[in-house]
């Protein structure tokens, strides 16, 4: 799922849900979209306002059945509960959203990552935005993987799904400096082909059905998840091995490179090893 934010930098709010409208159904032309809204006026809009409580309201796209909402939902429940089934997410109204962004207004230096800047849906390069926006790297969570490989066109064959997840610990000893957050880079473009080549050579095995791969890149907090291994399988045997071989593959295979913060140094863990 592709998650954008929207946020209003010196307009109107009419001017902004302008914006989202033709933004939501511009996306909806390729997917199914789930839309969030976060009230500032229950919380006081900070990231860490986020996710102990506020006010998120989220239902599925301009057309859709259902919305939800509740004191003590933070934005990222939402995004996982729509990432299972949505092909893209709208967040309005959420500053510091660590996902690219639309801002509509003036630009601003608070906003993390601009994907484009418009003054109001006369401005709006819808086909650009779509195209710069599957540029970034999609957001995954373990259940969104489940979900797809359940979908899968062998999945009657299927008696076992089995999974890996792999999150920052903040130490491995009582006496370590504790981890505040790794950061992940990517040879670009290579780091995808190997790791589309290790999900279709793991496939092949017999008794394994599908398989996904995802791995985060940026800053990732401690205790966040970082990578998933998801193999559906015939049996569990097969499925078991398939996972441990998988994680153990894709560190070997998948240049990918780590940086590690602790509250007392930081290093590049390659360099140290």
């Amino acid at each position: 799922m592709y998650v954008l934010g929207c946020l209003n930098r010196g307009t109107s709010e009419e001017r902004l849900e302008r914006v989202v409208d033709r933004v939501v159904d511009r996306l909806s032309r390729e997917g199914r979209v789930g839309v969030v809204r976060y009230d500032a006026t229950i919380a006081d809009g900070t990231q860490e306002s986020l996710t102990v409580g506020g006010d998120v309201t989220y239902g599925l796209g301009a057309d859709g059945d259902w919305t939800a909402s509740g004191t003590g939902m933070s934005v990222a429940d939402a995004l996982a509960a729509l990432s299972t089934d949505c092909e893209y997410a709208v967040v309005v109204g959420v500053p510091r959203l660590r996902h690219p962004t639309l801002v509509v207004g003036e630009s601003s230096d608070d906003v993390e990552e601009v994907l484009a800047t418009v003054s109001g849906p006369g401005d709006l390069e819808e086909d650009a935005l779509v195209e710069a926006l599957e540029a970034e790297e999609p957001y995954e969570t373990l259940e969104s993987l489940v979900a797809r490989v359940k979908r899968s066109p062998r999945a009657n064959r299927a008696g076992a799904i089995a999974t890996f997840t792999g999150r920052v610990r903040a130490k491995d000893d009582d006496d370590d400096a504790r981890t505040e957050y790794l950061e992940f880079e990517k040879y670009e473009g290579v780091a995808e082909e190997r790791m589309a080549a290790l999900e279709t050579d793991l496939e092949s095995r017999e008794g394994v059905l599908d398989v996904e791969l995802y791995h985060r890149t940026g800053v990732v907090a401690d205790g966040e998840d970082i990578v998933f291994v998801v193999v559906l399988a015939g049996h569990r045997g097969e499925a078991f091995r398939t996972v441990e071989d998988g994680i153990n593959r894709l560190k070997d295979e998948v240049p990918l490179f780590k940086k590690e913060v602790t509250v007392e140094d930081e290093f590049w863990v390659h360099e140290r090893s």
